[in-house]
């Protein structure tokens, strides 16, 4: 009989829906949503445009959504989200494991709390890091009390080795951990970013290698680091030209910077997800110049997928997992301009046909299907040691 699996998540996101069908395949899968997303919704979390998203989220998998009872319904605090019939849905599922995606929404709480009652195992898959972690008192605080906090969750599924650390540190034992990596659908994306290139001729016109940005123009991200660093590769030589794809405050002055550092640089605005593959089969390596807050940099993924190298900064959650300077990308040091266009320059002269083969394998692992193989191991597990007690 095929394991029943609860998933509780904030609302239909397009990086969980494809390791939803991969369990829905292998399990008898039930996800909940907490919250409807909407257009000017998406604009607030961050995007910067308001829009709904191209491909399908829902398809492939049973799904539902609660009803949202907060005053405010929001993905983006802790009380948007208050789905208090996460209580009777849980029992009701008869499930022999259920699924949070983190603990910063008060719906993950309830659906922990129903568990913790219905005595169905619990397991909490996040990405949080130790990099960029608050010090002084916050950081003092959270010693204290992540410890005893992790311990509501009978398993604890990392997506990478620097979310692995994270927990560790918060004193979760091996026998508690299990690997379900970060992924995004590799398979569609590499179907479609060979169509984008066949359609293309296997190439573009000109001699200029492009550099790729995608994400939110905002300080976070860091993409004036790369203009710059265009710049200086521009400066001595190297024919670079820049695509951005993505929307924010910081598009004017990076405009102003390529112009005056006499960069060719295309801002293609927001891109939706069908549209994705194409601008990266037209590029020669993404960028992604970040601070720590992208606890892991899941365009990575995306452009891997699509058989285009990566350079990221050492505080970018995935660099440890993705990134094999010299094979799969580079690594440079945050904030440094200098050495993020060494970086570049370095990737830009990798042989594409192994860089390609390489990827290739390591996206075999950073998959659907390896991360689904995580989430049942656990509840294998989980159940077996149930049966010993």
């Amino acid at each position: 009989m095929k394991r029943r699996i609860g998933f509780l998540v904030s609302h239909p996101i397009q990086y969980y829906a494809p390791i939803f069908r991969e369990l829905a395949r292998r399990c008898d899968l039930t996800v909940f949503f907490a919250h409807r997303q909407d257009a000017s919704a998406q604009a607030r979390a961050g995007y910067g445009v308001a829009f709904d998203w191209d491909v399908d989220l829902v398809s492939g998998y049973e799904s539902h959504f609660l009803k949202n009872m907060a005053r405010t319904p929001s993905t983006q605090t802790f009380a948007g989200c208050n789905t208090p019939e996460i209580a009777d849905r849980i029992p009701a599922g008869r499930f022999d494991a259920f699924v949070v995606p983190g603990w910063s929404l008060r719906s993950y709480w309830q659906a922990v709390r129903a568990c913790r009652h219905a005595r169905i195992p619990v397991m909490v898959r996040g990405d949080s890091q130790l990099a960029g972690q608050r010090a002084g008192v916050v950081g003092l605080v959270k010693s204290a009390i992540f410890p005893h906090m992790l311990k509501q969750f009978d398993a604890c599924l990392y997506v990478g080795q620097r979310n692995r650390e994270y927990l560790e540190n918060y004193g979760v034992p091996s026998r508690r951990l299990f690997f379900s990596p970060h992924c995004v659908d590799n398979d569609a994306f590499e179907q479609a970013s060979a169509a984008a290139r066949e359609a293309s001729g296997q190439g573009r016109a000109g001699s200029r290698r492009r550099v790729l940005f995608v994400g939110r123009l905002v300080q976070s991200k860091r993409p004036m680091d790369l203009v710059q660093a265009a710049a200086r590769l521009a400066a001595r030589g190297e024919a670079v030209e820049l695509a951005i794809a993505g929307a924010g405050e910081l598009q004017a002055p990076m405009e102003e910077a390529a112009r005056a550092g006499g960069i060719e640089a295309r801002f293609l605005g927001f891109v939706n997800q069908s549209r994705l593959p194409a601008v990266y089969a037209s590029s020669d390596v993404l960028v992604l110049p970040s601070i720590a807050v992208e606890t892991w940099g899941l365009v990575v993924n995306e452009a891997m997928a699509c058989g285009v190298p990566a350079v990221v900064s050492d505080a970018v959650g995935c660099g440890p997992d993705l990134v094999q300077p010299g094979v799969t990308g580079a690594v440079a040091p945050l904030g440094d301009v200098p050495g993020l266009a060494a970086a570049i320059a370095s990737v830009l002269a990798l042989d594409p046909g192994t860089t390609r083969r390489a990827l290739s394998e390591r996206m075999a692992t950073y998959s659907p299907a390896r991360a689904a193989e995580g989430i049942l191991e656990a509840a294998d597990t989980l159940a077996a040691a149930s049966r010993l007690r």
